[in-house]
């Protein structure tokens, strides 16, 4: 029985999208483990895999919550270099035949050099095109000037170099991998056309069964459904929350899930009227189903699903990919980006009207759902990673 070992981080947009690659595989019939954070058992156990649990440093920190680009690079630097002697002690005498490897779970690239263990990256998000590097070094050059950026290259190439790496560029070793299946809608890729065909596929969005989050019903008297949300990491933002309810909240026939996060208090929303519903926490795919209009900000995960489910979206980007999603949206025909920290109630309010009485962002929601439901999904993934792996009687001879 083939050994598959997955990498990846506590994090949903992360570990959501590989739940039902692993599904696919176990019925397959290969021994999956999942290395990840405890906080993340029940997900990974529930796909079929065996956790291997490593401590997240990610869970310590400020993840999402403050600090700019810089920060948050730094943050998850601390984390791989926490991992990698934790996922050498969970397989050193458990080596699998392949290693699934998060863009954040590089460190298993690592090892499989190390080991001489083939790798594929599973990317969550977009990945390089021919040209990126010069593309985005106006960005990268701005961040090595300042002196937190040019700590964190420094420690990067310091720890690959005394990791044994053969990649000992921090962006080349976390962007340009030997193999990779990106795990998103081609459409929402920038340079879709510059992509190297030989390392990397599209294979996304793959969503599977979410039952497990949960299921959500349509009121009986909802014309339309808004979901606004923003995500599980960057959701600090009680002001934006009361601008979506003024917008919002007195539109005939809508009714409005509003997703608040951990880090707000219901108490800072003041009053809501019975056409917003506030929740801490939704299924979101759940809603999408039914759901009319959704409000993201823009995270590889939610953006797919809404092109998935064919609503019209309004993108209020945070941070990371956000940006780049968000007007990939627009570029698609389907979004309207605003900026969370200026948008009044008026401007939400006429994008939500002009994006779900436009007949041509109707068609072309429509257009790109039918595409993504025909894509290839968990099966093509598997049948990916089952080429991936070499041959097993070569490795164990009998």
């Amino acid at each position: 029985m083939p050994h598959i070992a997955i990498v990846s981080i506590p994090a949903h947009g992360h570990v959501n999208p590989s739940l039902e690659i692993v599904r696919t595989l176990v019925a397959r019939g290969h021994r999956v483990t999942y290395a990840n954070d405890p906080s993340f058992a029940d997900p990974v156990r529930g796909s079929g895999a065996e956790l291997k649990p490593y401590e997240s440093t990610l869970l310590k920190g400020r993840l999402g919550t403050d600090g700019d680009q810089i920060d948050q690079l730094t943050l998850f630097l601390d984390d791989a270099i926490a991992m990698l002697p934790q996922l050498r002690a969970a397989y050193q005498d458990d080596r699998p035949d392949l290693f699934l490897y998060d863009i954040a779970g590089a460190p298993a690239r690592i090892l499989a050099d190390e080991w001489g263990v083939p790798a594929v990256q599973l990317s969550p998000t977009f990945v390089a095109w021919d040209g990126y590097e010069q593309d985005m070094a106006p960005m990268i050059e701005a961040m090595r000037a300042d002196p937190r950026g040019a700590d964190y290259y420094r420690r990067f190439t310091a720890w690959l170099t005394e990791s044994g790496s053969r990649v000992t560029d921090g962006p080349a070793f976390m962007g340009r991998p030997d193999r990779s299946l990106a795990l998103i809608p081609r459409a929402l890729q920038p340079c879709a056309d510059r992509v190297d065909a030989k390392v990397y596929d599209f294979v996304g969005p793959i969503l599977g069964d979410r039952s497990a989050q949960g299921t959500w019903t349509r009121p009986a008297d909802a014309e339309k459904v808004l979901l606004v949300s923003l995500g599980s990491a960057f959701t600090k933002h009680p002001g934006f929350y009361r601008r979506s309810i003024a917008a919002f909240g007195s539109l005939p026939g809508w009714h409005t899930v509003l997703q608040i996060g951990s880090q707000v208090d219901p108490a800072e929303l003041g009053a809501v009227p019975d056409s917003v519903e506030v929740r801490s926490w939704v299924p979101q795919l759940a809603i999408l189903e039914q759901a009319d209009a959704f409000l993201t900000h823009a995270g590889m995960g939610g953006s797919s699903e809404g092109l998935y489910c064919g609503v019209p979206m309004i993108a209020a980007p945070q941070a990371a990919d956000q940006f780049a999603n968000a007007e990939q949206l627009a570029a698609l025909g389907v979004g309207r980006v605003v900026d969370s920290a200026t948008v009044t109630p008026e401007e939400l309010r006429e994008a939500l009207l002009h994006l779900t009485t436009d007949a041509a962002v109707a068609a072309r929601c429509a257009e790109i759902k039918n595409e993504l439901r025909t894509h290839g999904g968990a099966d093509r993934a598997a049948d990916l990673i089952e080429a991936a792996l070499p041959v097993v009687s070569e490795r164990f001879p009998r």
